[in-house]
């Protein structure tokens, strides 16, 4: 009786070294030796841990150089810095379709899940109890000057957080230019078709 009795208390105080053991172990990965940036070592000649970068090395992870990687930094012009504030001033880069096709996928990426496709302010993420944004097709942001779609972008607006570190200048542009074009598409005014394109509009509207 006396030695199952003690069984337990043997496999209890095994199972204490065993966990024991591992704390030690967990301990030494955690302070396992390494060098720390700008502390000496006897390991190089300049006596110094930290090492100089590769000539030709390129930095893309941040900034306007982030789609570096891609080949597509520096196709588009930034344009000039943003105006005071109160200033209105429009699009600063010509509207080509390379802009256009930028702006659109720009757009899609970071604000379609909030404005959805067509700009209507009914993403997925409003859809799903997120405040939902203003339709960009109201007369109040149809008439608003292009710097101050820059501007929310650039700072953020209401429950809107800024994009200023994640859109570079040149494709905030881009994306303005596209929204536009979504304003345009939906309150273009029949006499700016084309002969066919306005009776195609009569036909469907029979």
């Amino acid at each position: 009786m006396r030695r199952q009795a003690l069984l337990p208390a043997a496999m209890l105080v095994a199972l204490t070294v065993a966990l024991g053991g591992c704390e030690r172990g967990l301990h030494e990965m955690y302070d396992q030796p390494k060098y720390k940036p700008l502390t000496p070592t006897a390991l190089f000649a300049d006596g110094n841990s930290s090492r100089e970068q590769v000539q030709g090395t390129v930095p893309h992870s941040a900034g306007a150089l982030a789609g570096t990687s891609s080949g597509r930094s520096g196709t588009l012009d930034a344009g000039p810095p943003p105006a005071p504030a109160g200033a209105d001033y429009p699009n600063p880069l010509p509207i080509t379709v390379p802009l256009l096709t930028r702006g659109r996928e720009r757009f899609d990426i970071y604000c379609a899940p909030c404005h959805g496709r067509a700009g209507y302010g009914d993403g997925m993420i409003a859809r799903r109890g997120f405040p939902a944004p203003p339709s960009f097709h109201i007369p109040r942001l149809r008439a608003a000057p292009d710097s101050h779609f820059f501007r929310v972008m650039s700072d953020g607006y209401g429950v809107m957080y800024p994009y200023a570190d994640h859109i570079t200048p040149a494709d905030r542009w881009a994306i303005v230019a596209y929204i536009r074009a979504l304003q345009l598409s939906q309150h273009a005014p029949a006499r700016s078709l084309a002969a066919e394109d306005r009776d195609a509009l009569r036909a469907s509207a029979r």
